[in-house]
């Protein structure tokens, strides 16, 4: 499933491919992805795309007049833009066709959606007005974690997986993370320090925009359908099961932390 690194490079790339691109056509194949009706949807032709932007795993596509494109490309998501119909994949639920003829599919194979809500719609959408901040926004500072954090029970990484609380983290980055922060993943919130929760901003930060520099993980696509570049060789104990930890050498361990597997140091991230 994208993650935040992987939502932000497409949003970037749709912005400088799409911006003031009118839509001609659309073909939905998966209706039943969408929030509205079909029918409905199709108000969509004739308006002008804008800006896209990221906020958590989901992308936020600017329409003219008052209108916003919502997608969400759940597991097995392809996003592809398209300048002539050569590259057009087989199956996809979306195809946007552009007045100059060029195109864009989405496809995904578990729990993508397709929504559409107008600007006034748009603050009481149920799956995204309750996102949490981006820890890439401006406003995410070491305070504003702290805060976030402040009087909340439970282990951290739940916490960091909930996307009401902080939007756009999932499995895969949180691992290196908490490590570099030197957090078990079952640390209780109300135990970690000042310091601690400067280290954990500090290294969230890290990890993304790393990935966002190597355009996403390895086995995602871009917009272009190019594979990222962020792998195993930017993993420092993620996936790394019995291997030495870095920082000390003690094997790396998997470990069942609720309803999700952590890698983990058990000398560097103590519970």
């Amino acid at each position: 499933m994208p993650e935040l690194p992987e939502i932000a490079n497409l949003a970037r790339q749709m912005t400088k491919e799409l911006h003031g691109k009118r839509i001609g056509k659309i073909e939905l194949t998966q209706p039943k992805c969408l929030n509205i009706s079909a029918k409905r949807f199709r108000r969509i032709i004739g308006k002008t795309v804008k800006e896209t932007k990221a906020h958590g795993k989901w992308l936020f596509t600017r329409l003219e007049p008052k209108d916003n494109l919502l997608l969400n490309l759940g597991m097995g998501g392809d996003l592809r833009y398209h300048k002539n119909r050569n590259t057009l994949p087989e199956k996809y639920q979306l195809r946007l066709t552009f007045r100059d003829t060029t195109e864009l599919t989405a496809s995904f194979s578990w729990f993508g959606y397709i929504h559409l809500a107008s600007d006034e719609e748009l603050p009481k959408h149920k799956m995204t007005s309750k996102l949490g901040i981006s820890p890439l926004d401006e406003k995410f500072t070491v305070d504003r974690l702290s805060s976030i954090l402040s009087g909340r029970r439970g282990n951290i990484k739940s916490f960091l997986l909930d996307q009401k609380n902080i939007a756009g983290i999932g499995n895969v980055y949180v691992q290196d993370t908490l490590f570099k922060a030197r957090l078990h993943p079952l640390r209780k919130i109300q135990t970690i320090t000042q310091p601690e929760i400067a280290a954990l901003h500090q290294s969230m930060r890290e990890a993304l925009y790393q990935s966002i520099k190597l355009g996403g993980l390895r086995y995602e696509r871009d917009l272009y359908g190019r594979h990222g570049r962020y792998g195993p060789e930017q993993f420092i104990v993620a996936y790394k099961e019995s291997k030495p930890c870095p920082a000390c050498g003690t094997v790396i361990v998997k470990a069942r932390t609720g309803s999700t597997s952590s890698y983990l140091c058990p000398k560097c991230q103590q519970l």
